[in-house]
């Protein structure tokens, strides 16, 4: 019986999957022991008191949707990419590389620095499309 390895890129499709859990914890941080009345978290409700949240909480997140959002793109440009036999250390590289940019992404975003996050975001796009192209022959 043969075992599939795991690649560095599905090591990074897995790190992804997790940034949207990384980015909620930044929005609830400091806020799970304090008491409901006086603003703490309402695990009751939880999406009612994140949308009640401001400054950069609520870019936190906000940066937790985006990471859901993005996820399915990043996840099939790289099974594609295995899938039409993309070079190994390439698709490596761009999918640690795409994984490095959502942390940045994420940094920019929690700080409020609306430029370099949309150019973050943009790179990173394009950094998923050359994933997706990869393969191509």
């Amino acid at each position: 019986m043969t075992f599939a390895r795991f690649t560095l890129a599905y090591w990074c499709v897995l790190i992804a999957a997790l940034l949207p859990i990384l980015c909620a914890g930044i929005a609830k941080s400091g806020m799970m022991g304090k008491p409901r009345r006086e603003g703490g978290y309402d695990n009751d409700n939880p999406r009612a008191w994140l949308a009640q949240q401001t400054d950069w909480r609520a870019r936190a997140n906000a940066a937790q949707q985006n990471s859901f959002e993005v996820l399915p793109f990043f996840i099939g440009a790289v099974i594609i990419a295995h899938q039409l036999g993309a070079h190994q250390a390439r698709l490596d590289v761009l999918a640690f590389l795409f994984v490095f940019l959502r942390l940045f992404y994420i940094m920019v975003y929690v700080a409020g620095m609306g430029t370099a996050r949309s150019v973050v975001w943009g790179v990173g796009f394009l950094v998923n499309i050359a994933i997706l192209f990869l393969g191509y022959r």
